[in-house]
């Protein structure tokens, strides 16, 4: 299996977002800023990685079905968190949010799996 700069990419971001989000719950007491910005930059990635394997040729070993299944299902996380964070106001919201990073990693690596094959 190939793990490119795509994979790494999102590792980093997801994982920093989980760290931010972490700390966040340890310091606040509220849903934090930088939580929800953490958020959104994973979302973004999420977004060009979509765009660019709509507009690449996608060598897809398994079903189209899949692949296009763990991408939908991994831009909408990121925003089912937001919303949970800005209605819950406690500080468990940020652990929520903290929940994203690892999970968008996990789903990136299958998505490479089924990319690469």
């Amino acid at each position: 299996m190939i793990l490119d700069g795509w994979f790494y990419t999102g590792a980093a971001i997801g994982m920093m977002s989980a760290i931010i989000c972490i700390v966040a719950t340890i310091f606040r007491n509220h849903p934090a800023d930088s939580s929800i910005l953490s958020l959104v930059a994973v979302e973004l990635y999420l977004f060009v990685y979509a765009i660019y394997a709509l507009i690449s040729p996608v060598p897809l070993n398994g079903p189209a079905w899949e692949f296009w299944g763990y991408i939908f299902t991994a831009l909408i996380l990121p925003p089912i968190a937001f919303f949970w964070g800005i209605t819950d106001k406690t500080r468990w919201s940020n652990l929520v949010m903290a929940a994203i990073g690892p999970t968008i990693l996990v789903m990136i690596h299958r998505l490479q799996v089924i990319w690469h094959g």
